[in-house]
């Protein structure tokens, strides 16, 4: 059983940077496809990035592509996501997730174990 522990949310003001990480745990991390996903308030959770078991590869949604970057460290069984320029509208939770499928992207079916969640609250 894989273990995902988000850090990092918080509250910032539009322009401006944060960077979220996710540590896995109970599991090898280095298999695992790893995604971020969100949830706004009323709204249904959607794709935001993905990477691939080596970090060769990444998938990011097109509201964040050239403002969000995806990164991975196996060695610290960790997940970033560097969140740059964010605006008022990229406020939600944000979950970390991980998938056994070396071919999962944007399906959240794909993915095998979820964290609980960090908030990400933009002010204008």
């Amino acid at each position: 059983q894989v273990q995902l522990v988000e850090s990092g949310g918080g509250s910032v003001q539009a322009g401006g940077p944060l960077r979220l990480s996710c540590v896995a745990s109970g599991g090898t991390f280095s298999r695992y496809t790893m995604g971020w996903f969100r949830q706004a308030p009323g709204k249904e959770r959607e794709f935001v990035a993905a990477i691939s078991w080596s970090g060769g590869s990444t998938y990011y949604a097109d509201s964040v592509k050239g403002r969000f970057t995806i990164s991975r460290d196996n060695a610290k069984n960790t997940v970033y996501l560097q969140m740059n320029s964010l605006k008022p509208e990229d406020t939600a939770v944000y979950y970390c997730a991980a998938s056994i499928y070396p071919a999962a992207v944007t399906g959240q079916n794909t993915y095998n174990y979820w964290g609980q969640g960090t908030q990400v609250t933009v002010s204008s």
